[in-house]
C-alpha cells in the first residue's frame, strides 16, 4: 500500500443514518417511559406476523433495515423498563448502562480474552471487585461475569462439584461423572427454579436433590435440615437462598453455614436479587452469616438495573472455578498474571458484558446503591401495608425486602383482580403461586420507582379488587 492510498471511511452514509436512526429512537423510548401503558397493545400473533416474512433475496438498505424494525415494533413492546413494571423481579436497564451497552455493540470486542481487550478486562475486573466489597463477601474471591442468575447458579454448582469429588480423588473435568462418587445434594423445598437447573446442568438431576421443609415464609427449617444433614453419607452440596421469590425471605446461613462446614461440605447460595441486601448496612442483618459460604450466585440485571445479560458468579476459592471453566487451546493466549474472564465462565467469546455495569456503579456510587435499595425495601412495607388495610385482600408473607404478595379469599378473585389490572395497563404486577394459592405479585426494583409508583400500583389492585365486588362481568 503506498502512501497515496486512501482507505475508506469506516462507515457509509446510510450506515451513519442507521446509527442515528436508532440512537434517536432509543432516546424518544426512554424519555417517553413515564407516559407509556404498562402493557404491549398489539397482540403475539400480529406482531410475529410484521417480522416472520419470507427473507428476501436482495438486501435492504441499512437505514431501511433499522426503520422497518421500529414500525414493526410499535405497540408490541412491554414497558419493562419503566417504573410501572413490578412483575417477574426485573430491573429497569439504568440509562447510564444502556448508553454504555451502546459502546458494548460498537466497540464489538470479544471480551473472553484479557490480554486482547485490555479496557474492558479492566472494568470488568472492576466491577467484580466492587460488588464483592459491597456485598461483603471475601475480598480474595473468584468472580465471572455470565449470562444472568441461572448460569450464575450453574457455574457456582459446577465449581461446588469439582471441589467435592476433588477432596474424594476424583478428577470430574477429565473423568467425568460416570463411575464418580456420589455427591448428596440438599436444597430448600421452596428454591427457585435456576438452581434445580443448575443441578441438572451440572448432571446431578433435579429430582435426587433432597428437598428440605421450609417455614410459612420460604426460609429452610433448621432441625428439617438438620435431619437432612445426618442422611448424608458424603460430603454434601447445599444450596441456600437469599430472596425468596415470592416472599423475598433470606434462608438462616448462620446456623446452617456452620453445620455444613462441619461435614466438609459446598455451600452455594442464590442470590440472584436478595444478595444486594447485604450491601445496605441497616439491612444486612437480614443475611447474616451469608458470607460464610463458599459460592454465590448474584443477578446484577435486577436490583443493579443493568441491562439484560449481566449476571455474576463469585467463587471464595477461584481455583475450583477456573478447573470446572477453563477450555485453554494451543490458539489461545497463555495463562498470565491477570486471570482470564473465559477461565470464570463457560464462554470463550462474549461481548463486554460487564461495561454497563461499570457505568452503573460509577454513576451510583455506594450511596447510590444503598439508597436504591433501601428505597425499594421501604417502598414494598408501604405497598403491603396499604393493600393489607383494604378489607377481603390478604398479604400472604411479612417484608424481608422488596416482595410482596396478596390474595383474595378464592383463586378465580385473584386472577380476576390481577387481569382488570393487567388489562387496564396503567402498572404491571405478575402472578405466581404460594402456600397453595395463586397470588399477585408486586416486585419494587427498577432504578425510577418512586412513592407515587407505589401508591399507583396499590390503588390499582385496590381499585380492581372493589371493581370486582360491585358485580364486574
Amino acid at each position: 500500500m503506498t502512501e497515496e492510498t486512501t482507505l475508506p471511511k469506516g462507515l457509509t452514509p446510510d450506515q451513519s443514518r442507521a446509527l442515528d436512526l436508532a440512537a434517536t429512537a432509543a432516546q424518544t423510548y426512554r424519555e417517553t417511559l413515564p407516559q407509556t401503558g404498562a402493557r404491549p397493545q398489539v397482540d403475539l400473533d400480529t406482531a410475529v406476523g410484521r417480522f416472520r416474512t419470507p427473507l428476501a433475496e436482495e438486501g435492504i438498505p441499512e437505514a431501511e433495515v433499522i426503520e422497518g424494525i421500529l414500525n414493526g415494533a410499535e405497540g408490541a413492546l412491554h414497558n419493562m423498563s419503566g417504573p410501572t413494571f413490578f412483575g417477574y423481579v426485573l430491573g429497569g436497564s439504568h440509562p447510564v448502562g444502556v448508553a454504555a451497552d451502546f459502546l458494548v455493540s460498537a466497540w464489538g470486542q470479544n471480551a473472553g480474552s484479557a490480554f486482547e481487550t485490555p479496557a474492558i478486562t479492566g472494568m470488568e475486573r472492576a466491577v467484580c471487585d466492587w460488588v464483592i466489597d459491597l456485598l461483603g463477601l471475601p475480598a480474595q474471591s473468584g468472580a465471572g461475569l455470565v449470562t444472568g442468575g441461572s448460569v450464575a447458579n450453574m457455574v457456582g454448582i459446577m465449581a461446588g462439584r469439582h471441589a467435592l469429588l476433588a477432596d474424594q480423588g476424583w478428577d470430574v473435568e477429565e473423568d467425568g461423572l460416570f463411575g464418580a462418587p456420589e455427591i448428596p445434594v440438599l436444597i430448600g423445598a421452596d428454591a427457585h427454579s435456576a438452581p434445580f437447573a443448575g443441578l441438572r446442568y451440572a448432571g446431578f438431576g433435579a429430582a435426587r436433590a433432597t428437598r428440605v421443609a421450609t417455614d410459612d415464609q420460604g426460609r429452610i427449617d433448621v432441625a428439617a435440615f438438620e435431619a437432612a444433614l445426618e442422611g448424608c453419607a458424603a460430603p454434601p452440596l447445599v444450596i441456600l437462598q437469599a430472596g425468596q421469590i415470592n416472599t423475598g425471605a433470606f434462608d438462616p446461613f448462620a446456623q446452617i453455614i456452620p453445620l455444613v462446614r462441619a461435614r466438609g461440605g459446598w455451600v452455594h447460595v442464590d442470590g440472584a436479587f436478595g444478595l444486594w441486601v447485604a450491601a445496605v448496612p441497616e439491612l444486612a442483618d437480614r443475611l447474616a452469616g451469608v458470607e460464610g459460604a463458599d459460592s454465590w450466585a448474584v443477578d446484577l440485571h435486577k436490583w443493579l438495573n443493568a441491562p439484560f445479560d449481566a449476571g455474576m458468579v463469585i467463587v471464595r476459592d477461584r481455583a475450583p472455578l477456573v478447573a470446572s471453566m477453563s477450555a485453554r487451546g494451543s490458539y489461545l493466549p497463555d495463562l498470565t498474571a491477570h486471570w482470564e474472564p473465559s477461565d470464570s465462565t463457560p464462554e470463550l467469546s462474549r461481548r463486554g458484558r460487564g461495561v454497563p455495569s461499570y457505568a452503573i456503579l460509577r454513576n451510583l456510587g455506594r450511596a447510590g446503591l444503598r439508597e436504591m435499595v433501601k428505597r425499594h425495601c421501604d417502598l414494598a412495607v408501604y405497598i403491603a401495608g396499604v393493600l393489607a388495610a383494604e378489607p377481603g385482600l390478604r398479604v400472604m408473607n411479612e417484608v424481608h425486602s422488596n416482595q410482596v404478595i396478596v390474595s383474595c379469599d378464592q383463586d378465580a378473585q385473584t386472577m380476576a383482580v390481577l387481569e382488570r389490572v393487567q388489562q387496564r395497563g396503567r402498572v404491571y404486577p405478575t402472578h405466581g403461586e404460594w402456600a397453595g394459592q395463586k397470588v399477585i405479585r408486586i416486585s419494587v426494583i427498577g432504578y425510577a420507582m418512586q412513592r407515587a409508583h407505589a401508591d399507583l400500583v396499590a390503588s390499582e389492585i385496590t381499585g380492581a379488587w372493589r371493581w370486582y365486588q360491585e358485580g364486574a362481568p
